[in-house]
């Protein structure tokens, strides 16, 4: 018997409320595989999924949840954008992210955004439930190769001054500049999030403005080191 499956046995025998989960992936067979296995245990249960980050936001609000797991890359609203809005709404909810690269970037952002957890998709199997668990002690769960950049990172920086500054962006207007950087257009985002198309132009210009970019080019590079979007 595994470390993991003895501490299911142990919450079901001492009939303790199994920890609801908020599992957000855009790919349904990724979902349906990660439930296979948060399901198999008796002391986790998955009681609500999304497709996007904005629908993961959605049900948070929605249900009764104490742990998002949360794909970052996805449509409409990233995992990370969705950590932030669901630590803002709810910050009694643990959250986990999930990710198919061993990017340094996307793990300093998903700490700023409240994860407790960075777990690699390659591996989910082996470290999913151990994550999940953790999180729900209230303790850090790491991959090896983010320990390793935690500590280069805490080493290369004599003082927090020298830390990168927070978004100088709005969550609605992160959450936009991700739309235009996926091409959208200007009624196919006013369309999506339900305001006006004058609305997106008034964000867009101040997200221009506060950047000190010109046009749909240059916010598109920005995306793409800000993490919002894929190259």
């Amino acid at each position: 018997m595994t470390v993991e499956e003895a501490i299911g046995e142990e919450a079901a025998a001492e009939g303790r409320r199994a920890t609801r989960i908020l599992l957000a992936d855009d790919h349904a067979l990724v979902r349906r595989g990660l439930r296979l296995i948060l399901d198999a245990e008796p002391d986790l249960t998955v009681v609500a999924e999304a497709g996007n980050g904005a629908e993961a936001v959605e049900l948070a609000d929605a249900r009764e949840v104490d742990l998002a797991v949360l794909d970052i890359a996805m449509p409409r609203m990233t995992g990370i954008q969705a950590a932030r809005e669901i630590s803002r709404r709810a910050p009694g909810i643990r959250l986990l992210m999930l990710s198919m690269y061993d990017n340094e970037q996307y793990l300093f952002e998903s700490l700023r955004a409240g994860a407790c957890g960075y777990v690699l998709k390659s591996v989910a199997d082996r470290d999913l439930l151990e994550a999940c668990r953790a999180a729900m002690r209230g303790e850090p769960f790491l991959y090896p190769g983010a320990v390793t950049a935690l500590i280069r990172d805490y080493l290369s920086r004599d003082d927090l001054a020298e830390r990168p500054p927070a978004s100088v962006l709005t969550p609605r207007e992160e959450e936009i500049l991700k739309l235009i950087a996926e091409g959208h257009s200007s009624k196919d985002i006013a369309d999506m999030l339900v305001i006006s198309v004058k609305t997106v132009d008034r964000h867009r210009a101040n997200i221009l403005s506060k950047l000190g970019m010109r046009d749909r080019l240059e916010l598109t590079r920005y995306a793409i080191r800000a993490g919002l979007i894929e190259p």
